[in-house]
């Protein structure tokens, strides 16, 4: 479905992302772990098209997207939910969640994607007529990841959806982020909580100073001396 082939990406002279290499297949859920600076965030911003690749590839469905606009890569059925989550405050939960489809093909299955998304998040129909900027933390998760299943998106890229939220709310967003992959949506995810994000995955990856340095089975990654020392302080 998606894949990153030698990405190398620099901020001026300063290496982000060194020859990163990653395949996701269709329907599979991934997760990409690692510390604060490790690359991740670039790597997300990279693939939808925010920052060029110095070199490498991205393909999505075996056609290349690197170097395409955000609006290409998002016609081209990647969403992103950025760490910031990107809400309007002074908009509603439902006039967000509608700003989610206006591509032409989510447009014409608006109703229906949005019936999926309440009943994964069903707190969202209850808070519908509320403005964005009013919700909780968790309720403002929910609400950026529900907007971006209203693009009905071949893959799903989330950074960072634990960040700032009480340990049983991050439970609960890992939970709901499992029922969109089961329910088919390809998943990429980047979390510094390595044990949620491991335990949840198919396929997971650590990323350290801009390489890949481990990939392999979420949970048997989990039992890895390295992933257990530097990231599960085990």
């Amino acid at each position: 479905m998606l894949e990153v082939e030698g990405l190398q990406v620099y901020y001026g002279d300063a290496p982000a992302l060194r020859g990163v290499s990653l395949g996701i297949d269709d329907g599979e859920f991934v997760a990409v772990a690692g510390s604060n600076g490790a690359g991740k965030t670039t790597l997300l911003r990279t693939i939808v098209g925010l920052n060029r690749p110095r070199s490498g590839t991205i393909r999505l469905q075996g056609k290349r997207i690197d170097g395409q606009p955000p609006f290409k890569v998002a016609e081209a059925g990647i969403t992103y939910v950025p760490q910031d989550r990107g809400l309007f405050p002074w908009m509603t939960t439902s006039e967000n969640l509608d700003m989610g489809s206006y591509l032409k093909h989510a447009r014409e299955k608006r109703e229906e994607t949005l019936r999926e998304v309440y009943e994964i998040f069903p707190v969202l129909k209850e808070r519908e007529n509320q403005m964005a900027g009013t919700l909780s933390g968790g309720e403002q998760q929910m609400l950026a990841i529900g907007r971006a299943l209203m693009c009905r998106p071949k893959v799903l890229m989330l950074d960072e959806p634990s960040v700032g939220l009480a340990p049983f709310l991050v439970q609960k967003i890992f939970k709901n982020i499992k029922e969109i992959h089961m329910r088919g949506t390809t998943v990429l995810l980047v979390e510094q909580n390595v044990r949620a994000a491991f335990s949840f995955s198919n396929e997971s990856y650590v990323l350290e100073n801009g390489q890949i340095v481990l990939e392999g089975k979420g949970k048997d990654l989990l039992e890895n001396e390295l992933v257990r020392k530097s990231y599960l302080a085990l």
